[in-house]
């Protein structure tokens, strides 16, 4: 069987560029310190940041300073306000900066495998955290952590992925499985293999999910076709398609909510 090709401007049969050429933005490096020991300056801005961070919490700090924290752990004897600076310049902020690819993050001059490393480790926890709170319980009556979850693991993918929430009879979310990965603006999905997992895990329910890169989380054709397909492959095996979510940046779109479903 062929895949259905989500897109954002119907099929396509060859991927394309997964990101365009850009320009290197000026970067500034980290400050390359010589000895053991942190210079004191270095070393009581460090400790002036995580009193400020312990005392007030985050939500009066800025940005560059909350990625300056996490740095401190991947580079020990440095100072990380530069690189912190040249990453949010790069990527916009802190989310981006975050959940951006490794090879990325290694375009920018000073980033190695400790930075993406810690990076990484951030994002995967961030990911963890909203997952638990989603898991083993009904959907219905924890939708917006649902949401939270949904754009805290794709709204800043700047690749497509499509996802599959797989639901018990009583709706609870047993399962939470990426079923593929595209490009920028399209990524193939199989309505037999979404059917087929379904059955494998017992399930009785399904909750779609995708992202768009462009930040647009308005559903394309080839988007409605294809949950048309799955919703009437889940019918003839007596599978219920409650929903498709559609990720933009700050946004999404429920097929369900909007009519498409």
């Amino acid at each position: 069987m062929q895949p259905c090709i989500m897109a954002r401007h119907g099929f396509h049969d060859q991927s394309l560029p997964l990101f365009p050429q850009q320009e290197d933005a000026e970067e500034a490096l980290p400050i390359p310190l010589s000895g053991d020991r942190l210079p004191s300056y270095i070393a009581d801005h460090r400790r002036r940041l995580r009193e400020r961070f312990l005392s007030g919490g985050a939500g009066a700090m800025p940005d560059y300073e909350l990625l300056e924290l996490l740095l401190f752990g991947a580079v020990p004897r440095q100072d990380m306000k530069p690189l912190a600076r040249a990453l949010l310049d790069r990527f916009g902020d802190l989310n981006r900066v975050i959940t951006a690819p490794r090879p990325r993050l290694e375009e920018v001059r000073g980033v190695g495998e400790a930075v993406v490393a810690q990076l990484k480790l951030a994002e995967a926890i961030a990911q963890r955290m909203m997952r638990a709170r989603v898991m083993n319980r009904p959907v219905l009556s924890s939708w917006d952590a649902l949401l939270d979850y949904c754009h805290t693991a794709m709204a800043h993918r700047e690749t497509e992925q499509f996802r599959i929430l797989f639901l018990d009879r009583k709706n609870t979310l047993i399962a939470d499985e990426e079923q593929a990965r595209g490009t920028v603006d399209h990524v193939p999905v199989y309505p037999r293999e979404v059917v087929k997992r379904a059955l494998e895990l017992n399930a009785s329910a399904l909750i779609l999910v995708h992202n768009h890169p462009s930040g647009d989380p308005t559903p394309s054709q080839a988007d409605i076709t294809m949950t048309n397909q799955i919703n009437d492959a889940c019918h003839v095996l007596g599978l219920t398609l409650h929903d498709h979510l559609v990720i933009g940046k700050s946004r999404e779109v429920s097929f369900r909510s909007s009519g498409y479903l």
